[in-house]
């Protein structure tokens, strides 16, 4: 038996080695890739990673230690202050869902002169600061606004709530709105009008189809949205300290234990506590959605 010649690469008859389109391109540029993260990577660190770290310690540092954190669930008043910023949060997001999908629905499926216009004054609000929400407010439900002086001259009392939770309620839904509004149009285009027209051949009606097939499609927008709207209302101050005469949410709270009291420990355990449970919101929201919360913002 003759000895086996080993086969020569290039050889007829001789399969070549496969090799993988672009395997050595990537494998050689992925130190310019680096380059490319190092700026955010930079950012991520001074912006977030070393203040984040150092809002931790000093929350630690006062004589109750690591224990402040607590603090929101052991003080009557941090408690309370929590509690009233849920459910504030929890019903504004509510609320704003419910008016955007009526209005976002309507502008999709709605031409009209004056439509751009339209949706563009409803998402001006965007370009407000909380102060000038807050300003606003006084300006409708506040001591001499437009309410109470109808009111005084209707019944002789003027009717003032720009102070209390109903105003601050008014001011987070006036900023909240546009975005979801944005959000409800742009999945409304892409919704399937088929689907709508096969319920109505079978005999569904229009709060049937818009129950059993229009909102289960918007779902995923719905939830990523109102996510982003029940974070936004849980962490807003400006509006907050405008209208801080009888609010108590624990923005304010976290704000007086810092500028009122010097009580920087317990302002940075509070802050803690609210920036988890904001981060728990967004990530119940991607974990139910399977997409990017932040693309509803």
């Amino acid at each position: 038996m003759k000895n086996a010649i080993p086969a020569t690469p290039g050889a007829p008859g001789v399969l070549k080695p496969e090799r993988k389109p672009g395997a050595g391109v990537r494998s050689a540029g992925n130190g310019v890739w680096l380059w490319f993260a190092a700026p955010g990577l930079t950012l991520f660190c001074a912006f977030w990673l070393l203040p984040m770290a150092r809002l931790v310690a000093v929350g630690a540092s006062g004589p109750d230690g690591a224990m402040a954190y607590l603090s929101v669930l052991t003080n009557r008043h941090y408690f309370a202050s929590l509690l009233s910023t849920l459910a504030l949060s929890a019903v504004v997001t509510l609320a704003t869902l419910a008016i955007s999908v009526m209005v976002g629905l309507f502008l999709q499926r709605n031409r009209f002169a004056g439509q751009s216009v339209l949706l563009a004054m409803l998402t001006f609000p965007l370009a407000f600061p909380g102060v000038v929400v807050g300003f606003m407010v006084i300006m409708l439900a506040g001591r001499q606004g437009l309410i109470g002086s109808f009111t005084n001259w209707l019944f002789g009392e003027s009717l003032v709530f720009a102070y209390s939770l109903v105003g601050l309620f008014l001011g987070y839904l006036y900023f909240s709105i546009p975005r979801v509004i944005l959000t409800v149009v742009a999945a409304a285009e892409k919704l399937d009008p088929s689907l709508e027209e096969a319920a109505r051949s079978l005999g569904a009606r229009p709060w049937q189809v818009l129950l059993h097939v229009v909102l289960p499609a918007l779902l995923p927008a719905l939830i990523s949205s109102g996510a982003i709207c029940f974070a936004t209302s849980v962490g807003a101050f400006g509006t907050a300290f405008t209208l801080a005469a009888n609010i108590d949410v624990l923005p304010m709270t976290i704000y007086n234990e810092f500028t009122g009291y010097a009580n920087f420990a317990t302002a940075a355990s509070l802050s803690i506590v609210l920036g988890l449970i904001t981060w728990a919101m967004l990530a119940l929201a991607r974990s139910l959605t399977g997409s990017g919360v932040a693309a509803a913002a």
